[in-house]
């Protein structure tokens, strides 16, 4: 647990599968934060100020007063920001290299594939003004083929990299939505054991309501 006296972290983010990560892992390792919102429906992304801690203007972003050397840090990149959490507290994100490995790989998994991925399925299913069939079907087979990756993992482990890491945190916050992205878990059932596990933690509870 962080101590009391810690200044806390001011997280830059808003109510999506990305921005859900950061809380949530800021609750598990149990770090002092204050949500700064970030309403990227009305482009505050597109600040200056933001843009001088998140140079891509994406959702989340952190200003930690109590970086590396006693100085204060800006970390973007949701990916980036929970292994550096996890570098800084020693939670969820093992020494061992092996073991970190493993985490790594499925971390990596998720920001290059499995959140494009559904992120693209969504828009053209749901938000997009010209349904694509082309596009619809594009995303939709990609994204049922990395549930089926993912079913497959959780098979014959509780989390994805053996043990509740930073990996669970990136994948579980996009699971979620399996329902408004055309995912129908009773086809994946490790799947869905896996994400009421998840979802049922204090920690994860309390993060996804931060926002």
């Amino acid at each position: 647990m962080a101590a009391a006296t810690q200044k806390p972290i001011d997280l830059h983010t808003w109510g999506t599968p990305n921005g859900w990560k950061i809380p949530i892992m800021l609750e598990e390792c149990g770090l002092p934060y204050r949500v700064v919102p970030v309403n990227i429906g009305k482009g505050d992304q597109l600040a200056p100020d933001f843009l001088a801690i998140s140079p891509n203007n994406k959702i989340p972003a952190i200003v930690d007063p109590d970086g590396p050397g006693g100085q204060p840090i800006t970390v973007f990149e949701s990916g980036a920001i929970l292994q550096y959490l996890g570098r800084k507290t020693g939670c969820l994100y093992p020494a061992d290299e092996r073991a970190r490995v493993a985490v790594d790989e499925w971390l990596f998994w998720q920001v290059g594939g499995f959140g494009p991925m559904l992120g693209q399925m969504h828009h053209f299913r749901i938000h997009a003004e010209e349904k694509i069939p082309y596009a619809i079907e594009r995303f939709s087979t990609e994204s049922h083929r990395l549930y089926g990756v993912l079913d497959r993992r959780l098979a014959d482990r509780d989390y994805i990299a053996d043990t509740y890491s930073i990996a669970d945190i990136a994948i579980l916050t996009w699971a979620k939505h399996h329902e408004k992205q055309g995912i129908d878990l009773a086809t994946l059932p490790n799947v869905r054991r896996w994400l009421d596990t998840v979802l049922a933690r204090p920690a994860v509870k309390r993060g996804l309501a931060a926002i």
